[in-house]
């Protein structure tokens, strides 16, 4: 099982840039898609980008496209999320997830398809 460890979380202005990481540890990382997740007040939790285990394919939905970027570095166990032109509506405590089958893409990746959590970092957009 892959255990994730989030940081990079806090508060910033509209139009604001966060840059998220997910430490990982456990020797099957490289072999898992992950993704991230968040859940704003008062929503449910929603999945925001996901990238299988090559880093090859990626997904993001809508309401990020185009601000938000997923990567990974396999070598270091790393998945990141660089999050530009920060809206206050993506205040939420986001989630690193690994996908629960080892070599799978998914082409929604759901919570039903994670494995593992990690435990969230806050993120803070003020207007």
């Amino acid at each position: 099982q892959v255990q994730l460890v989030e940081s990079g979380g806090g508060l910033v202005q509209a139009g604001g840039s966060l840059r998220l990481v997910c430490a990982a540890s456990g020797r099957t990382f490289s072999s898992h898609a992950m993704g991230w997740f968040r859940q704003g007040p008062g929503k449910d939790r929603e999945l925001v980008a996901a990238i299988s285990w090559t880093g090859t394919s990626t997904y993001y939905p809508d309401s990020v496209k185009g601000r938000f970027t997923i990567s990974r570095d396999n070598a270091k166990n790393m998945v990141y999320l660089q999050m530009n032109s920060l809206k206050p509506e993506d205040t939420a405590v986001y989630y690193c997830a690994a996908g629960a089958v080892p070599y799978r893409w998914y082409l929604k990746f759901e919570e039903v398809d994670v494995g593992s959590w990690g435990q969230g970092t806050q993120v803070t957009v003020s207007s």
